[in-house]
């Protein structure tokens, strides 16, 4: 048996926002980041909509790029003050991810934050509140997802955690609030959506459910992504939705490692993160070709080339066209070629190496990586993770 779960409720569309007014409830919480949700007027539009619906509003603001286990309980404990039955999240992927999390402590004060890191492993939700997530980026789809990432700086760990329970209620796809990404920000969400699909879409957890939602989501980033990173506001709303389905897909089909990797080095490195979306861009390419020694999931591949009208005359050449497209899109959106190159050379070569072991084996030991169709080895990761680091390509 498989499941299939997404929000009861998903609105779309430019002014859908407003869906808000519609809610039923007397209080609701308001997470968002780091304040381009107020600058661009949509912080204060989200307050009047929750108002009109005869609800009391209290925000929870600033939540971090890659937020923490401390902002997950100091937003958790706003929320245990104020008792809302209602929990939005408006943004990046960051303040949703972060108020999936404190939901969870709001409703059981008493878990801790190891007892959840196990997938699947939440305690029955909606006791206190029901959650409605707005995206502002078109990458994460965290707003129909079953997953959030959590970062314990301490530790120098990205956790996803994973649980259909934290899965939203509502989520309001209003394609206004991504026209306001800057490019950067456009490219790196928009591979991270493609990375989604792929891997969904060769997940040994993929089925007849999400698979045409996954092709869907790879079709369309490929036709858009590039006009979006450049502007075109009419392929910025398609990405918006691309984006959702790519989330829809891998939520319920789950991902590989390219994600391991991407959680595992975002936050190993003593001068940075490496952006989540840019990590998948990076490693996207050379796992492809880790996956394809194994037979069905090159032929996956290859019926996604297919699918977007790449050719070849063999499984390994539409395996290589595929590989191929998605680094001239890297090029096309000034993504680095490899771990080395990013951000003026971040990651010193002599920091790599000295932790490549550890990181290697969080990687393996990531949630992601027990549906990857290619399970790899210690040895067979650190060669991974090596090969992105100096922008080789894969041949093991």
């Amino acid at each position: 048996m498989a499941r299939f779960t997404l929000p009861r409720d998903l609105y779309h569309g430019k002014g859908s926002l407003a869906e808000l007014k519609n809610l039923k409830g007397k209080k609701a919480v308001l997470v968002v980041g780091g304040g381009s949700m107020k600058r661009f007027g949509f912080l204060d539009k989200a307050i009047g909509y929750l108002k009109e619906a005869g609800m009391e509003v209290k925000l929870i603001e600033n939540v971090e790029p890659d937020p923490s286990v401390e902002t997950v309980m100091k937003g958790a404990q706003v929320m245990r003050e104020f008792e809302p039955d209602w929990i939005v999240s408006m943004g990046g992927g960051s303040p949703i991810d972060a108020a999936k999390a404190m939901w969870v402590f709001y409703e059981y004060p008493e878990t801790s934050f190891e007892e959840i890191i196990q997938p699947f492993s939440f305690p029955t939700l909606r006791q206190k509140a029901r959650f409605c997530a707005i995206p502002s980026t078109s990458g994460t789809a965290t707003e129909v997802t079953a997953f959030s990432v959590i970062t314990d700086y301490a530790k120098g760990i990205k956790y996803p955690l994973a649980d259909f329970n934290i899965t939203p209620d509502v989520a309001i796809v209003d394609p206004e609030l991504a026209e306001t990404m800057p490019p950067k920000l456009t490219a790196h969400t928009g591979m991270d959506a493609l990375t989604h699909a792929i891997e969904a879409y060769v997940s040994t957890m993929h089925c007849n459910y999400t698979d045409p939602l996954a092709l869907k989501a790879i079709e369309m980033v490929f036709q858009y992504l590039p006009a979006s990173y450049n502007g075109d506001m009419a392929a910025r709303d398609q990405m918006h939705d691309a984006q959702c389905l790519a989330g829809m897909a891998f939520s319920n089909a789950l991902l590989g490692i390219v994600h391991s990797m991407a959680h595992k080095t975002g936050a190993a490195f003593k001068n940075g993160h490496i952006v989540h979306g840019c990590a998948n861009a990076m490693y996207l390419p050379n796992v492809i070709r880790f996956n394809a020694k194994n037979p069905k999931a090159a032929e996956r591949y290859a019926q996604i080339a297919r699918y977007v009208g790449l050719t070849g005359d063999s499984t390994q050449a539409l395996v290589t066209a595929l590989c191929d497209k998605i680094e001239d899109y890297n090029r096309q959106l000034n993504i680095p070629k490899c771990i080395k190159e990013y951000e003026n050379g971040m990651v010193p070569e002599d920091e790599f190496k000295e932790k490549l072991k550890n990181v290697a084996a969080l990687a393996i030991s990531d949630a992601c990586t027990g549906s990857n169709p290619r399970i790899p080895t210690q040895e067979e990761m650190e060669k991974l993770l090596t090969y992105c680091y100096y922008g080789q390509k894969v041949d093991f």
